[in-house]
């Protein structure tokens, strides 16, 4: 009699979705892998360099020359027919992004943890992007309330005065949160973010980011200056975080050069394939 054969108990739903989990955080803190990091990190740091010195000659000429004639011209704080400005703003709003885009990783693994071969790991190749989003706006986010406590600018009109150089450092209160727009910081984030995934969205994703700019500038939110704050803020940070993955080989390569580009193959569209078949009868 040939002794019975032993089956390995197939993982519960739990422990899949622990395993998830898991494997998805510790992919963001594994060693550098990429062997041409270097390079990339040398382009970075030139970036890094140039950007900001370029942005900051940019901000203080419009403290000087132009945040004071703008605010001027807009319309005044909480006029009814700024309604939809409002509105339209709260999509730039860092709190509102990261909560959909965090909810989204939550759900992405719940699903994750219930499939197995290549349709998890299609849906986890898209959520290592959606992680590389999530975290380009939350690193600019943060990045962004450090500089606002330490400037600690007036918003306009603070005081009573269009007074472009308000400034009360450490002061910690929204009145005083002007420099940088967390709002632009957010958009531009999210659109550089965005773009460096998919490229052909480019256009459409810095569109939004403007748009967003703009209504800080109409509902006197910030000055002029603000908004090209944010706006740099937003993209060296997403810069960063874009860095961080590629050097990890996580979404993006590295070319001999340095630049960083998005890997081959379009997910979505596998994964639509997927799903489609998935649905088919």
């Amino acid at each position: 009699m040939s002794a019975p054969t032993s089956t390995a108990p197939h993982p519960g739903y739990p422990a899949q979705l622990l395993a998830v989990s898991g494997r998805a955080l510790a992919q963001l803190v594994r060693t550098p892998s990429h062997s041409r990091r270097a390079e990339a990190a040398r382009k970075l740091a030139r970036h890094s360099l140039w950007l900001p010195a370029a942005g900051a000659a940019l901000v203080i000429a419009l403290m000087v020359a132009f945040d004071q004639t703008e605010i001027q011209l807009m319309p005044a704080r909480g006029s009814p027919g700024l309604w939809p400005i409002r509105i339209l703003t709260d999509f730039g709003k860092d709190e509102y992004l990261l909560l959909v885009m965090g909810a989204a990783l939550v759900a992405l693994a719940f699903v994750a943890a219930g499939l197995h071969g290549t349709r998890r790991a299609l849906l986890l190749g898209f959520g290592t992007r959606l992680q590389f989003m999530f975290l380009s706006v939350a690193v600019s986010a943060l990045v962004a309330e450090v500089l606002k406590f330490i400037i600690g600018r007036g918003r306009p009109f603070v005081g009573g005065k269009a007074n472009p150089f308000n400034f009360v450092p450490f002061e910690g209160t929204g009145a005083y949160a002007s420099l940088p727009s967390g709002h632009a910081v957010a958009a531009f984030a999210l659109a550089f973010a965005v773009s460096a995934l998919w490229p052909r969205l480019r256009v459409f994703m810095f569109t939004y980011a403007i748009v967003i700019l703009l209504t800080r500038l109409a509902l006197l939110a910030h000055h002029p200056s603000d908004v090209v704050a944010g706006a740099l803020v937003g993209t060296v940070g997403a810069m960063a975080v874009r860095y961080w993955f590629a050097a990890r080989r996580l979404g993006f390569a590295i070319r001999g050069d340095g630049t960083i580009v998005p890997l081959a193959g379009a997910v979505s569209g596998r994964l639509k394939r997927v799903a489609h078949g998935a649905s088919a009868p």
